[in-house]
């Protein structure tokens, strides 16, 4: 729950405020004349959330894949409260001093979820939409992104426990790793914030692990052993696996690809002076 609300509030740190049309196209460097301070503000904020609470960066990276694969990358992920619950977005955060009007809410999710990327040491889910534009290949090195962050015991215990309707555990898991899993995530037990790494030998290093783990039948989920019933995907998880470097160069041209989703530009767009509300 920490590590949620510090990603929401590191996403908030600059908030903008444009009345007039958004008169841009996608490049690398846009606000180097506008708003030349813009990404080393936004990385000099993911670095210290980061020093607090490591799992911001897995947050902040998923955070931009959810914003882009639903609708396009528009930062509409951060849109939203209601009068009963207060979302977490909306946690405090540092006030919009720097550059109103100028800095877009969803290039701050993506400066964001790049930064964190570097932090773990580098430049989600098996999801092939063709619609989107995305090949097979890039949907497993977009996988790899399960390299870093935490999951929820409930999101896997049905492995551990009830494979199937049955009271046994999943025969392709690992029995050491499956055993060291009910440890953590005990048979029954109802607490919602239990959680476990996801790749439990470099947690907080953004490398090909991912891979490797699920080569040693150690894939946390599902969707992970999934990668190698396939011949395809699995030649593409061995490749991964055997270089990090190979991967992390496909991830950062998949990341870039990803955040050029739908994205709205010229009279399209429009700078939310708050995140969390479309402008009226």
């Amino acid at each position: 729950m920490r590590s949620r609300k510090l990603t929401c509030a590191s996403i908030k740190f600059i908030v903008v405020l444009l009345s007039q049309s958004v008169h841009s196209q996608l490049q690398v460097g846009f606000y180097g004349s506008s708003c030349s301070l813009a990404e080393f503000i936004v990385k000099d904020e993911v670095r210290n959330s980061f020093i607090r609470d490591q799992g911001v960066a897995a947050g902040l990276v998923r955070l931009h894949f959810h914003d882009c694969f639903v609708r396009g990358c528009d930062a509409s992920v951060l849109i939203d409260s209601t009068p009963s619950n207060k979302a977490e977005k909306d946690s405090p955060a540092n006030n919009p001093t720097t550059c109103k009007g100028v800095v877009s809410c969803a290039d701050i999710v993506a400066f964001a979820a790049r930064d964190s990327v570097e932090l773990e040491g580098s430049a989600m889910m098996f999801l092939l939409e063709e619609e989107m534009g995305f090949t097979q290949e890039e949907m497993v090195t977009l996988s790899g992104a399960h390299t870093i962050g935490r999951s929820h015991c409930t999101s896997f215990s049905n492995r551990l426990y009830n494979f199937n309707g049955t009271t046994g555990q999943d025969p392709s898991l690992d029995p050491m790793y499956a055993s060291r899993l009910k440890q953590q995530c005990p048979q029954g037990n109802t607490n919602p914030n239990l959680v476990v790494p996801m790749d439990p030998s470099s947690p907080a290093i953004t490398d090909a692990g991912y891979f490797t783990n699920i080569l040693a039948n150690r894939g946390l989920f599902t969707s992970d052993k999934t990668l190698m019933t396939n011949a395809a995907t699995a030649n593409q998880v061995n490749q991964n696996a055997r270089s990090t470097m190979l991967w992390r160069s496909k991830f950062a041209a998949a990341m870039v690809k990803m955040g050029q989703l739908d994205v709205l530009t010229g009279n399209g767009g429009e700078i939310r002076s708050n995140c969390g509300v479309i402008n009226s």
